[in-house]
């Protein structure tokens, strides 16, 4: 079967970003990327869904979940409806995270993809970027890969996010 989602999985400012654009580049058909980052900027900022704590933590509440099902259900829709999609995830639930995707997903071919990256390294990525709560990409470095196994992983350490992509897709079933 064809792969038809990629799911990749690792914490904030590991790299996924930046892997997903090269995959959508080098990919021969095209891919919709659809992430976490999207997802949460489409949230209200209210405690009862959302809040980001000052150490880099974030606290879902009770509205967060229902919305969550909501947006994974829509993402495998996508997928179903014949669209490649690839995840952009932070499995802050660790196995529980996974096996909501996993549920929605069903029978669709996916490849499970972890990406790695030192905790210091992640933490100076953050700085850089600037749009993230500081501590946030050291809380989360090992936390989101937590009791999970994978496909696939790259570390992206001391890997260009492009030689990553080729690693991927390389792993890909062909059309």
């Amino acid at each position: 079967m064809t792969t038809r989602v990629i799911v990749i999985n690792g914490g904030s400012s590991s790299g996924k970003s930046g892997i997903i654009r090269c995959l959508q580049a080098i990919l021969p058909d095209p891919w919709l990327a659809l992430g976490t980052d999207t997802f949460v900027d489409a949230l209200p900022r209210t405690s009862d869904v959302i809040a980001f704590g000052p150490d880099g933590g974030v606290e879902v509440g009770p509205a967060f979940r229902d919305l969550e099902a909501a947006w994974i259900d829509g993402v495998a829709a996508i997928a179903r409806s014949g669209a490649r999609v690839i995840v952009d995830e932070v499995f802050l639930g660790g196995a529980y995270s996974r096996q909501r995707w996993q549920k929605a997903l069903g029978d669709l071919p996916v490849l499970w993809v972890g990406v790695r990256c030192d905790a210091t390294v992640a933490a100076g990525r953050e700085i850089a970027r600037g749009d993230r709560t500081p501590g946030m990409a050291a809380k989360q470095a090992d936390l989101v890969h937590q009791g999970l196994t994978y496909d696939l992983e790259v570390d992206t350490t001391h890997t260009e996010a492009v030689v990553c992509a080729r690693i991927i897709a390389a792993r890909l079933t062909p059309a």
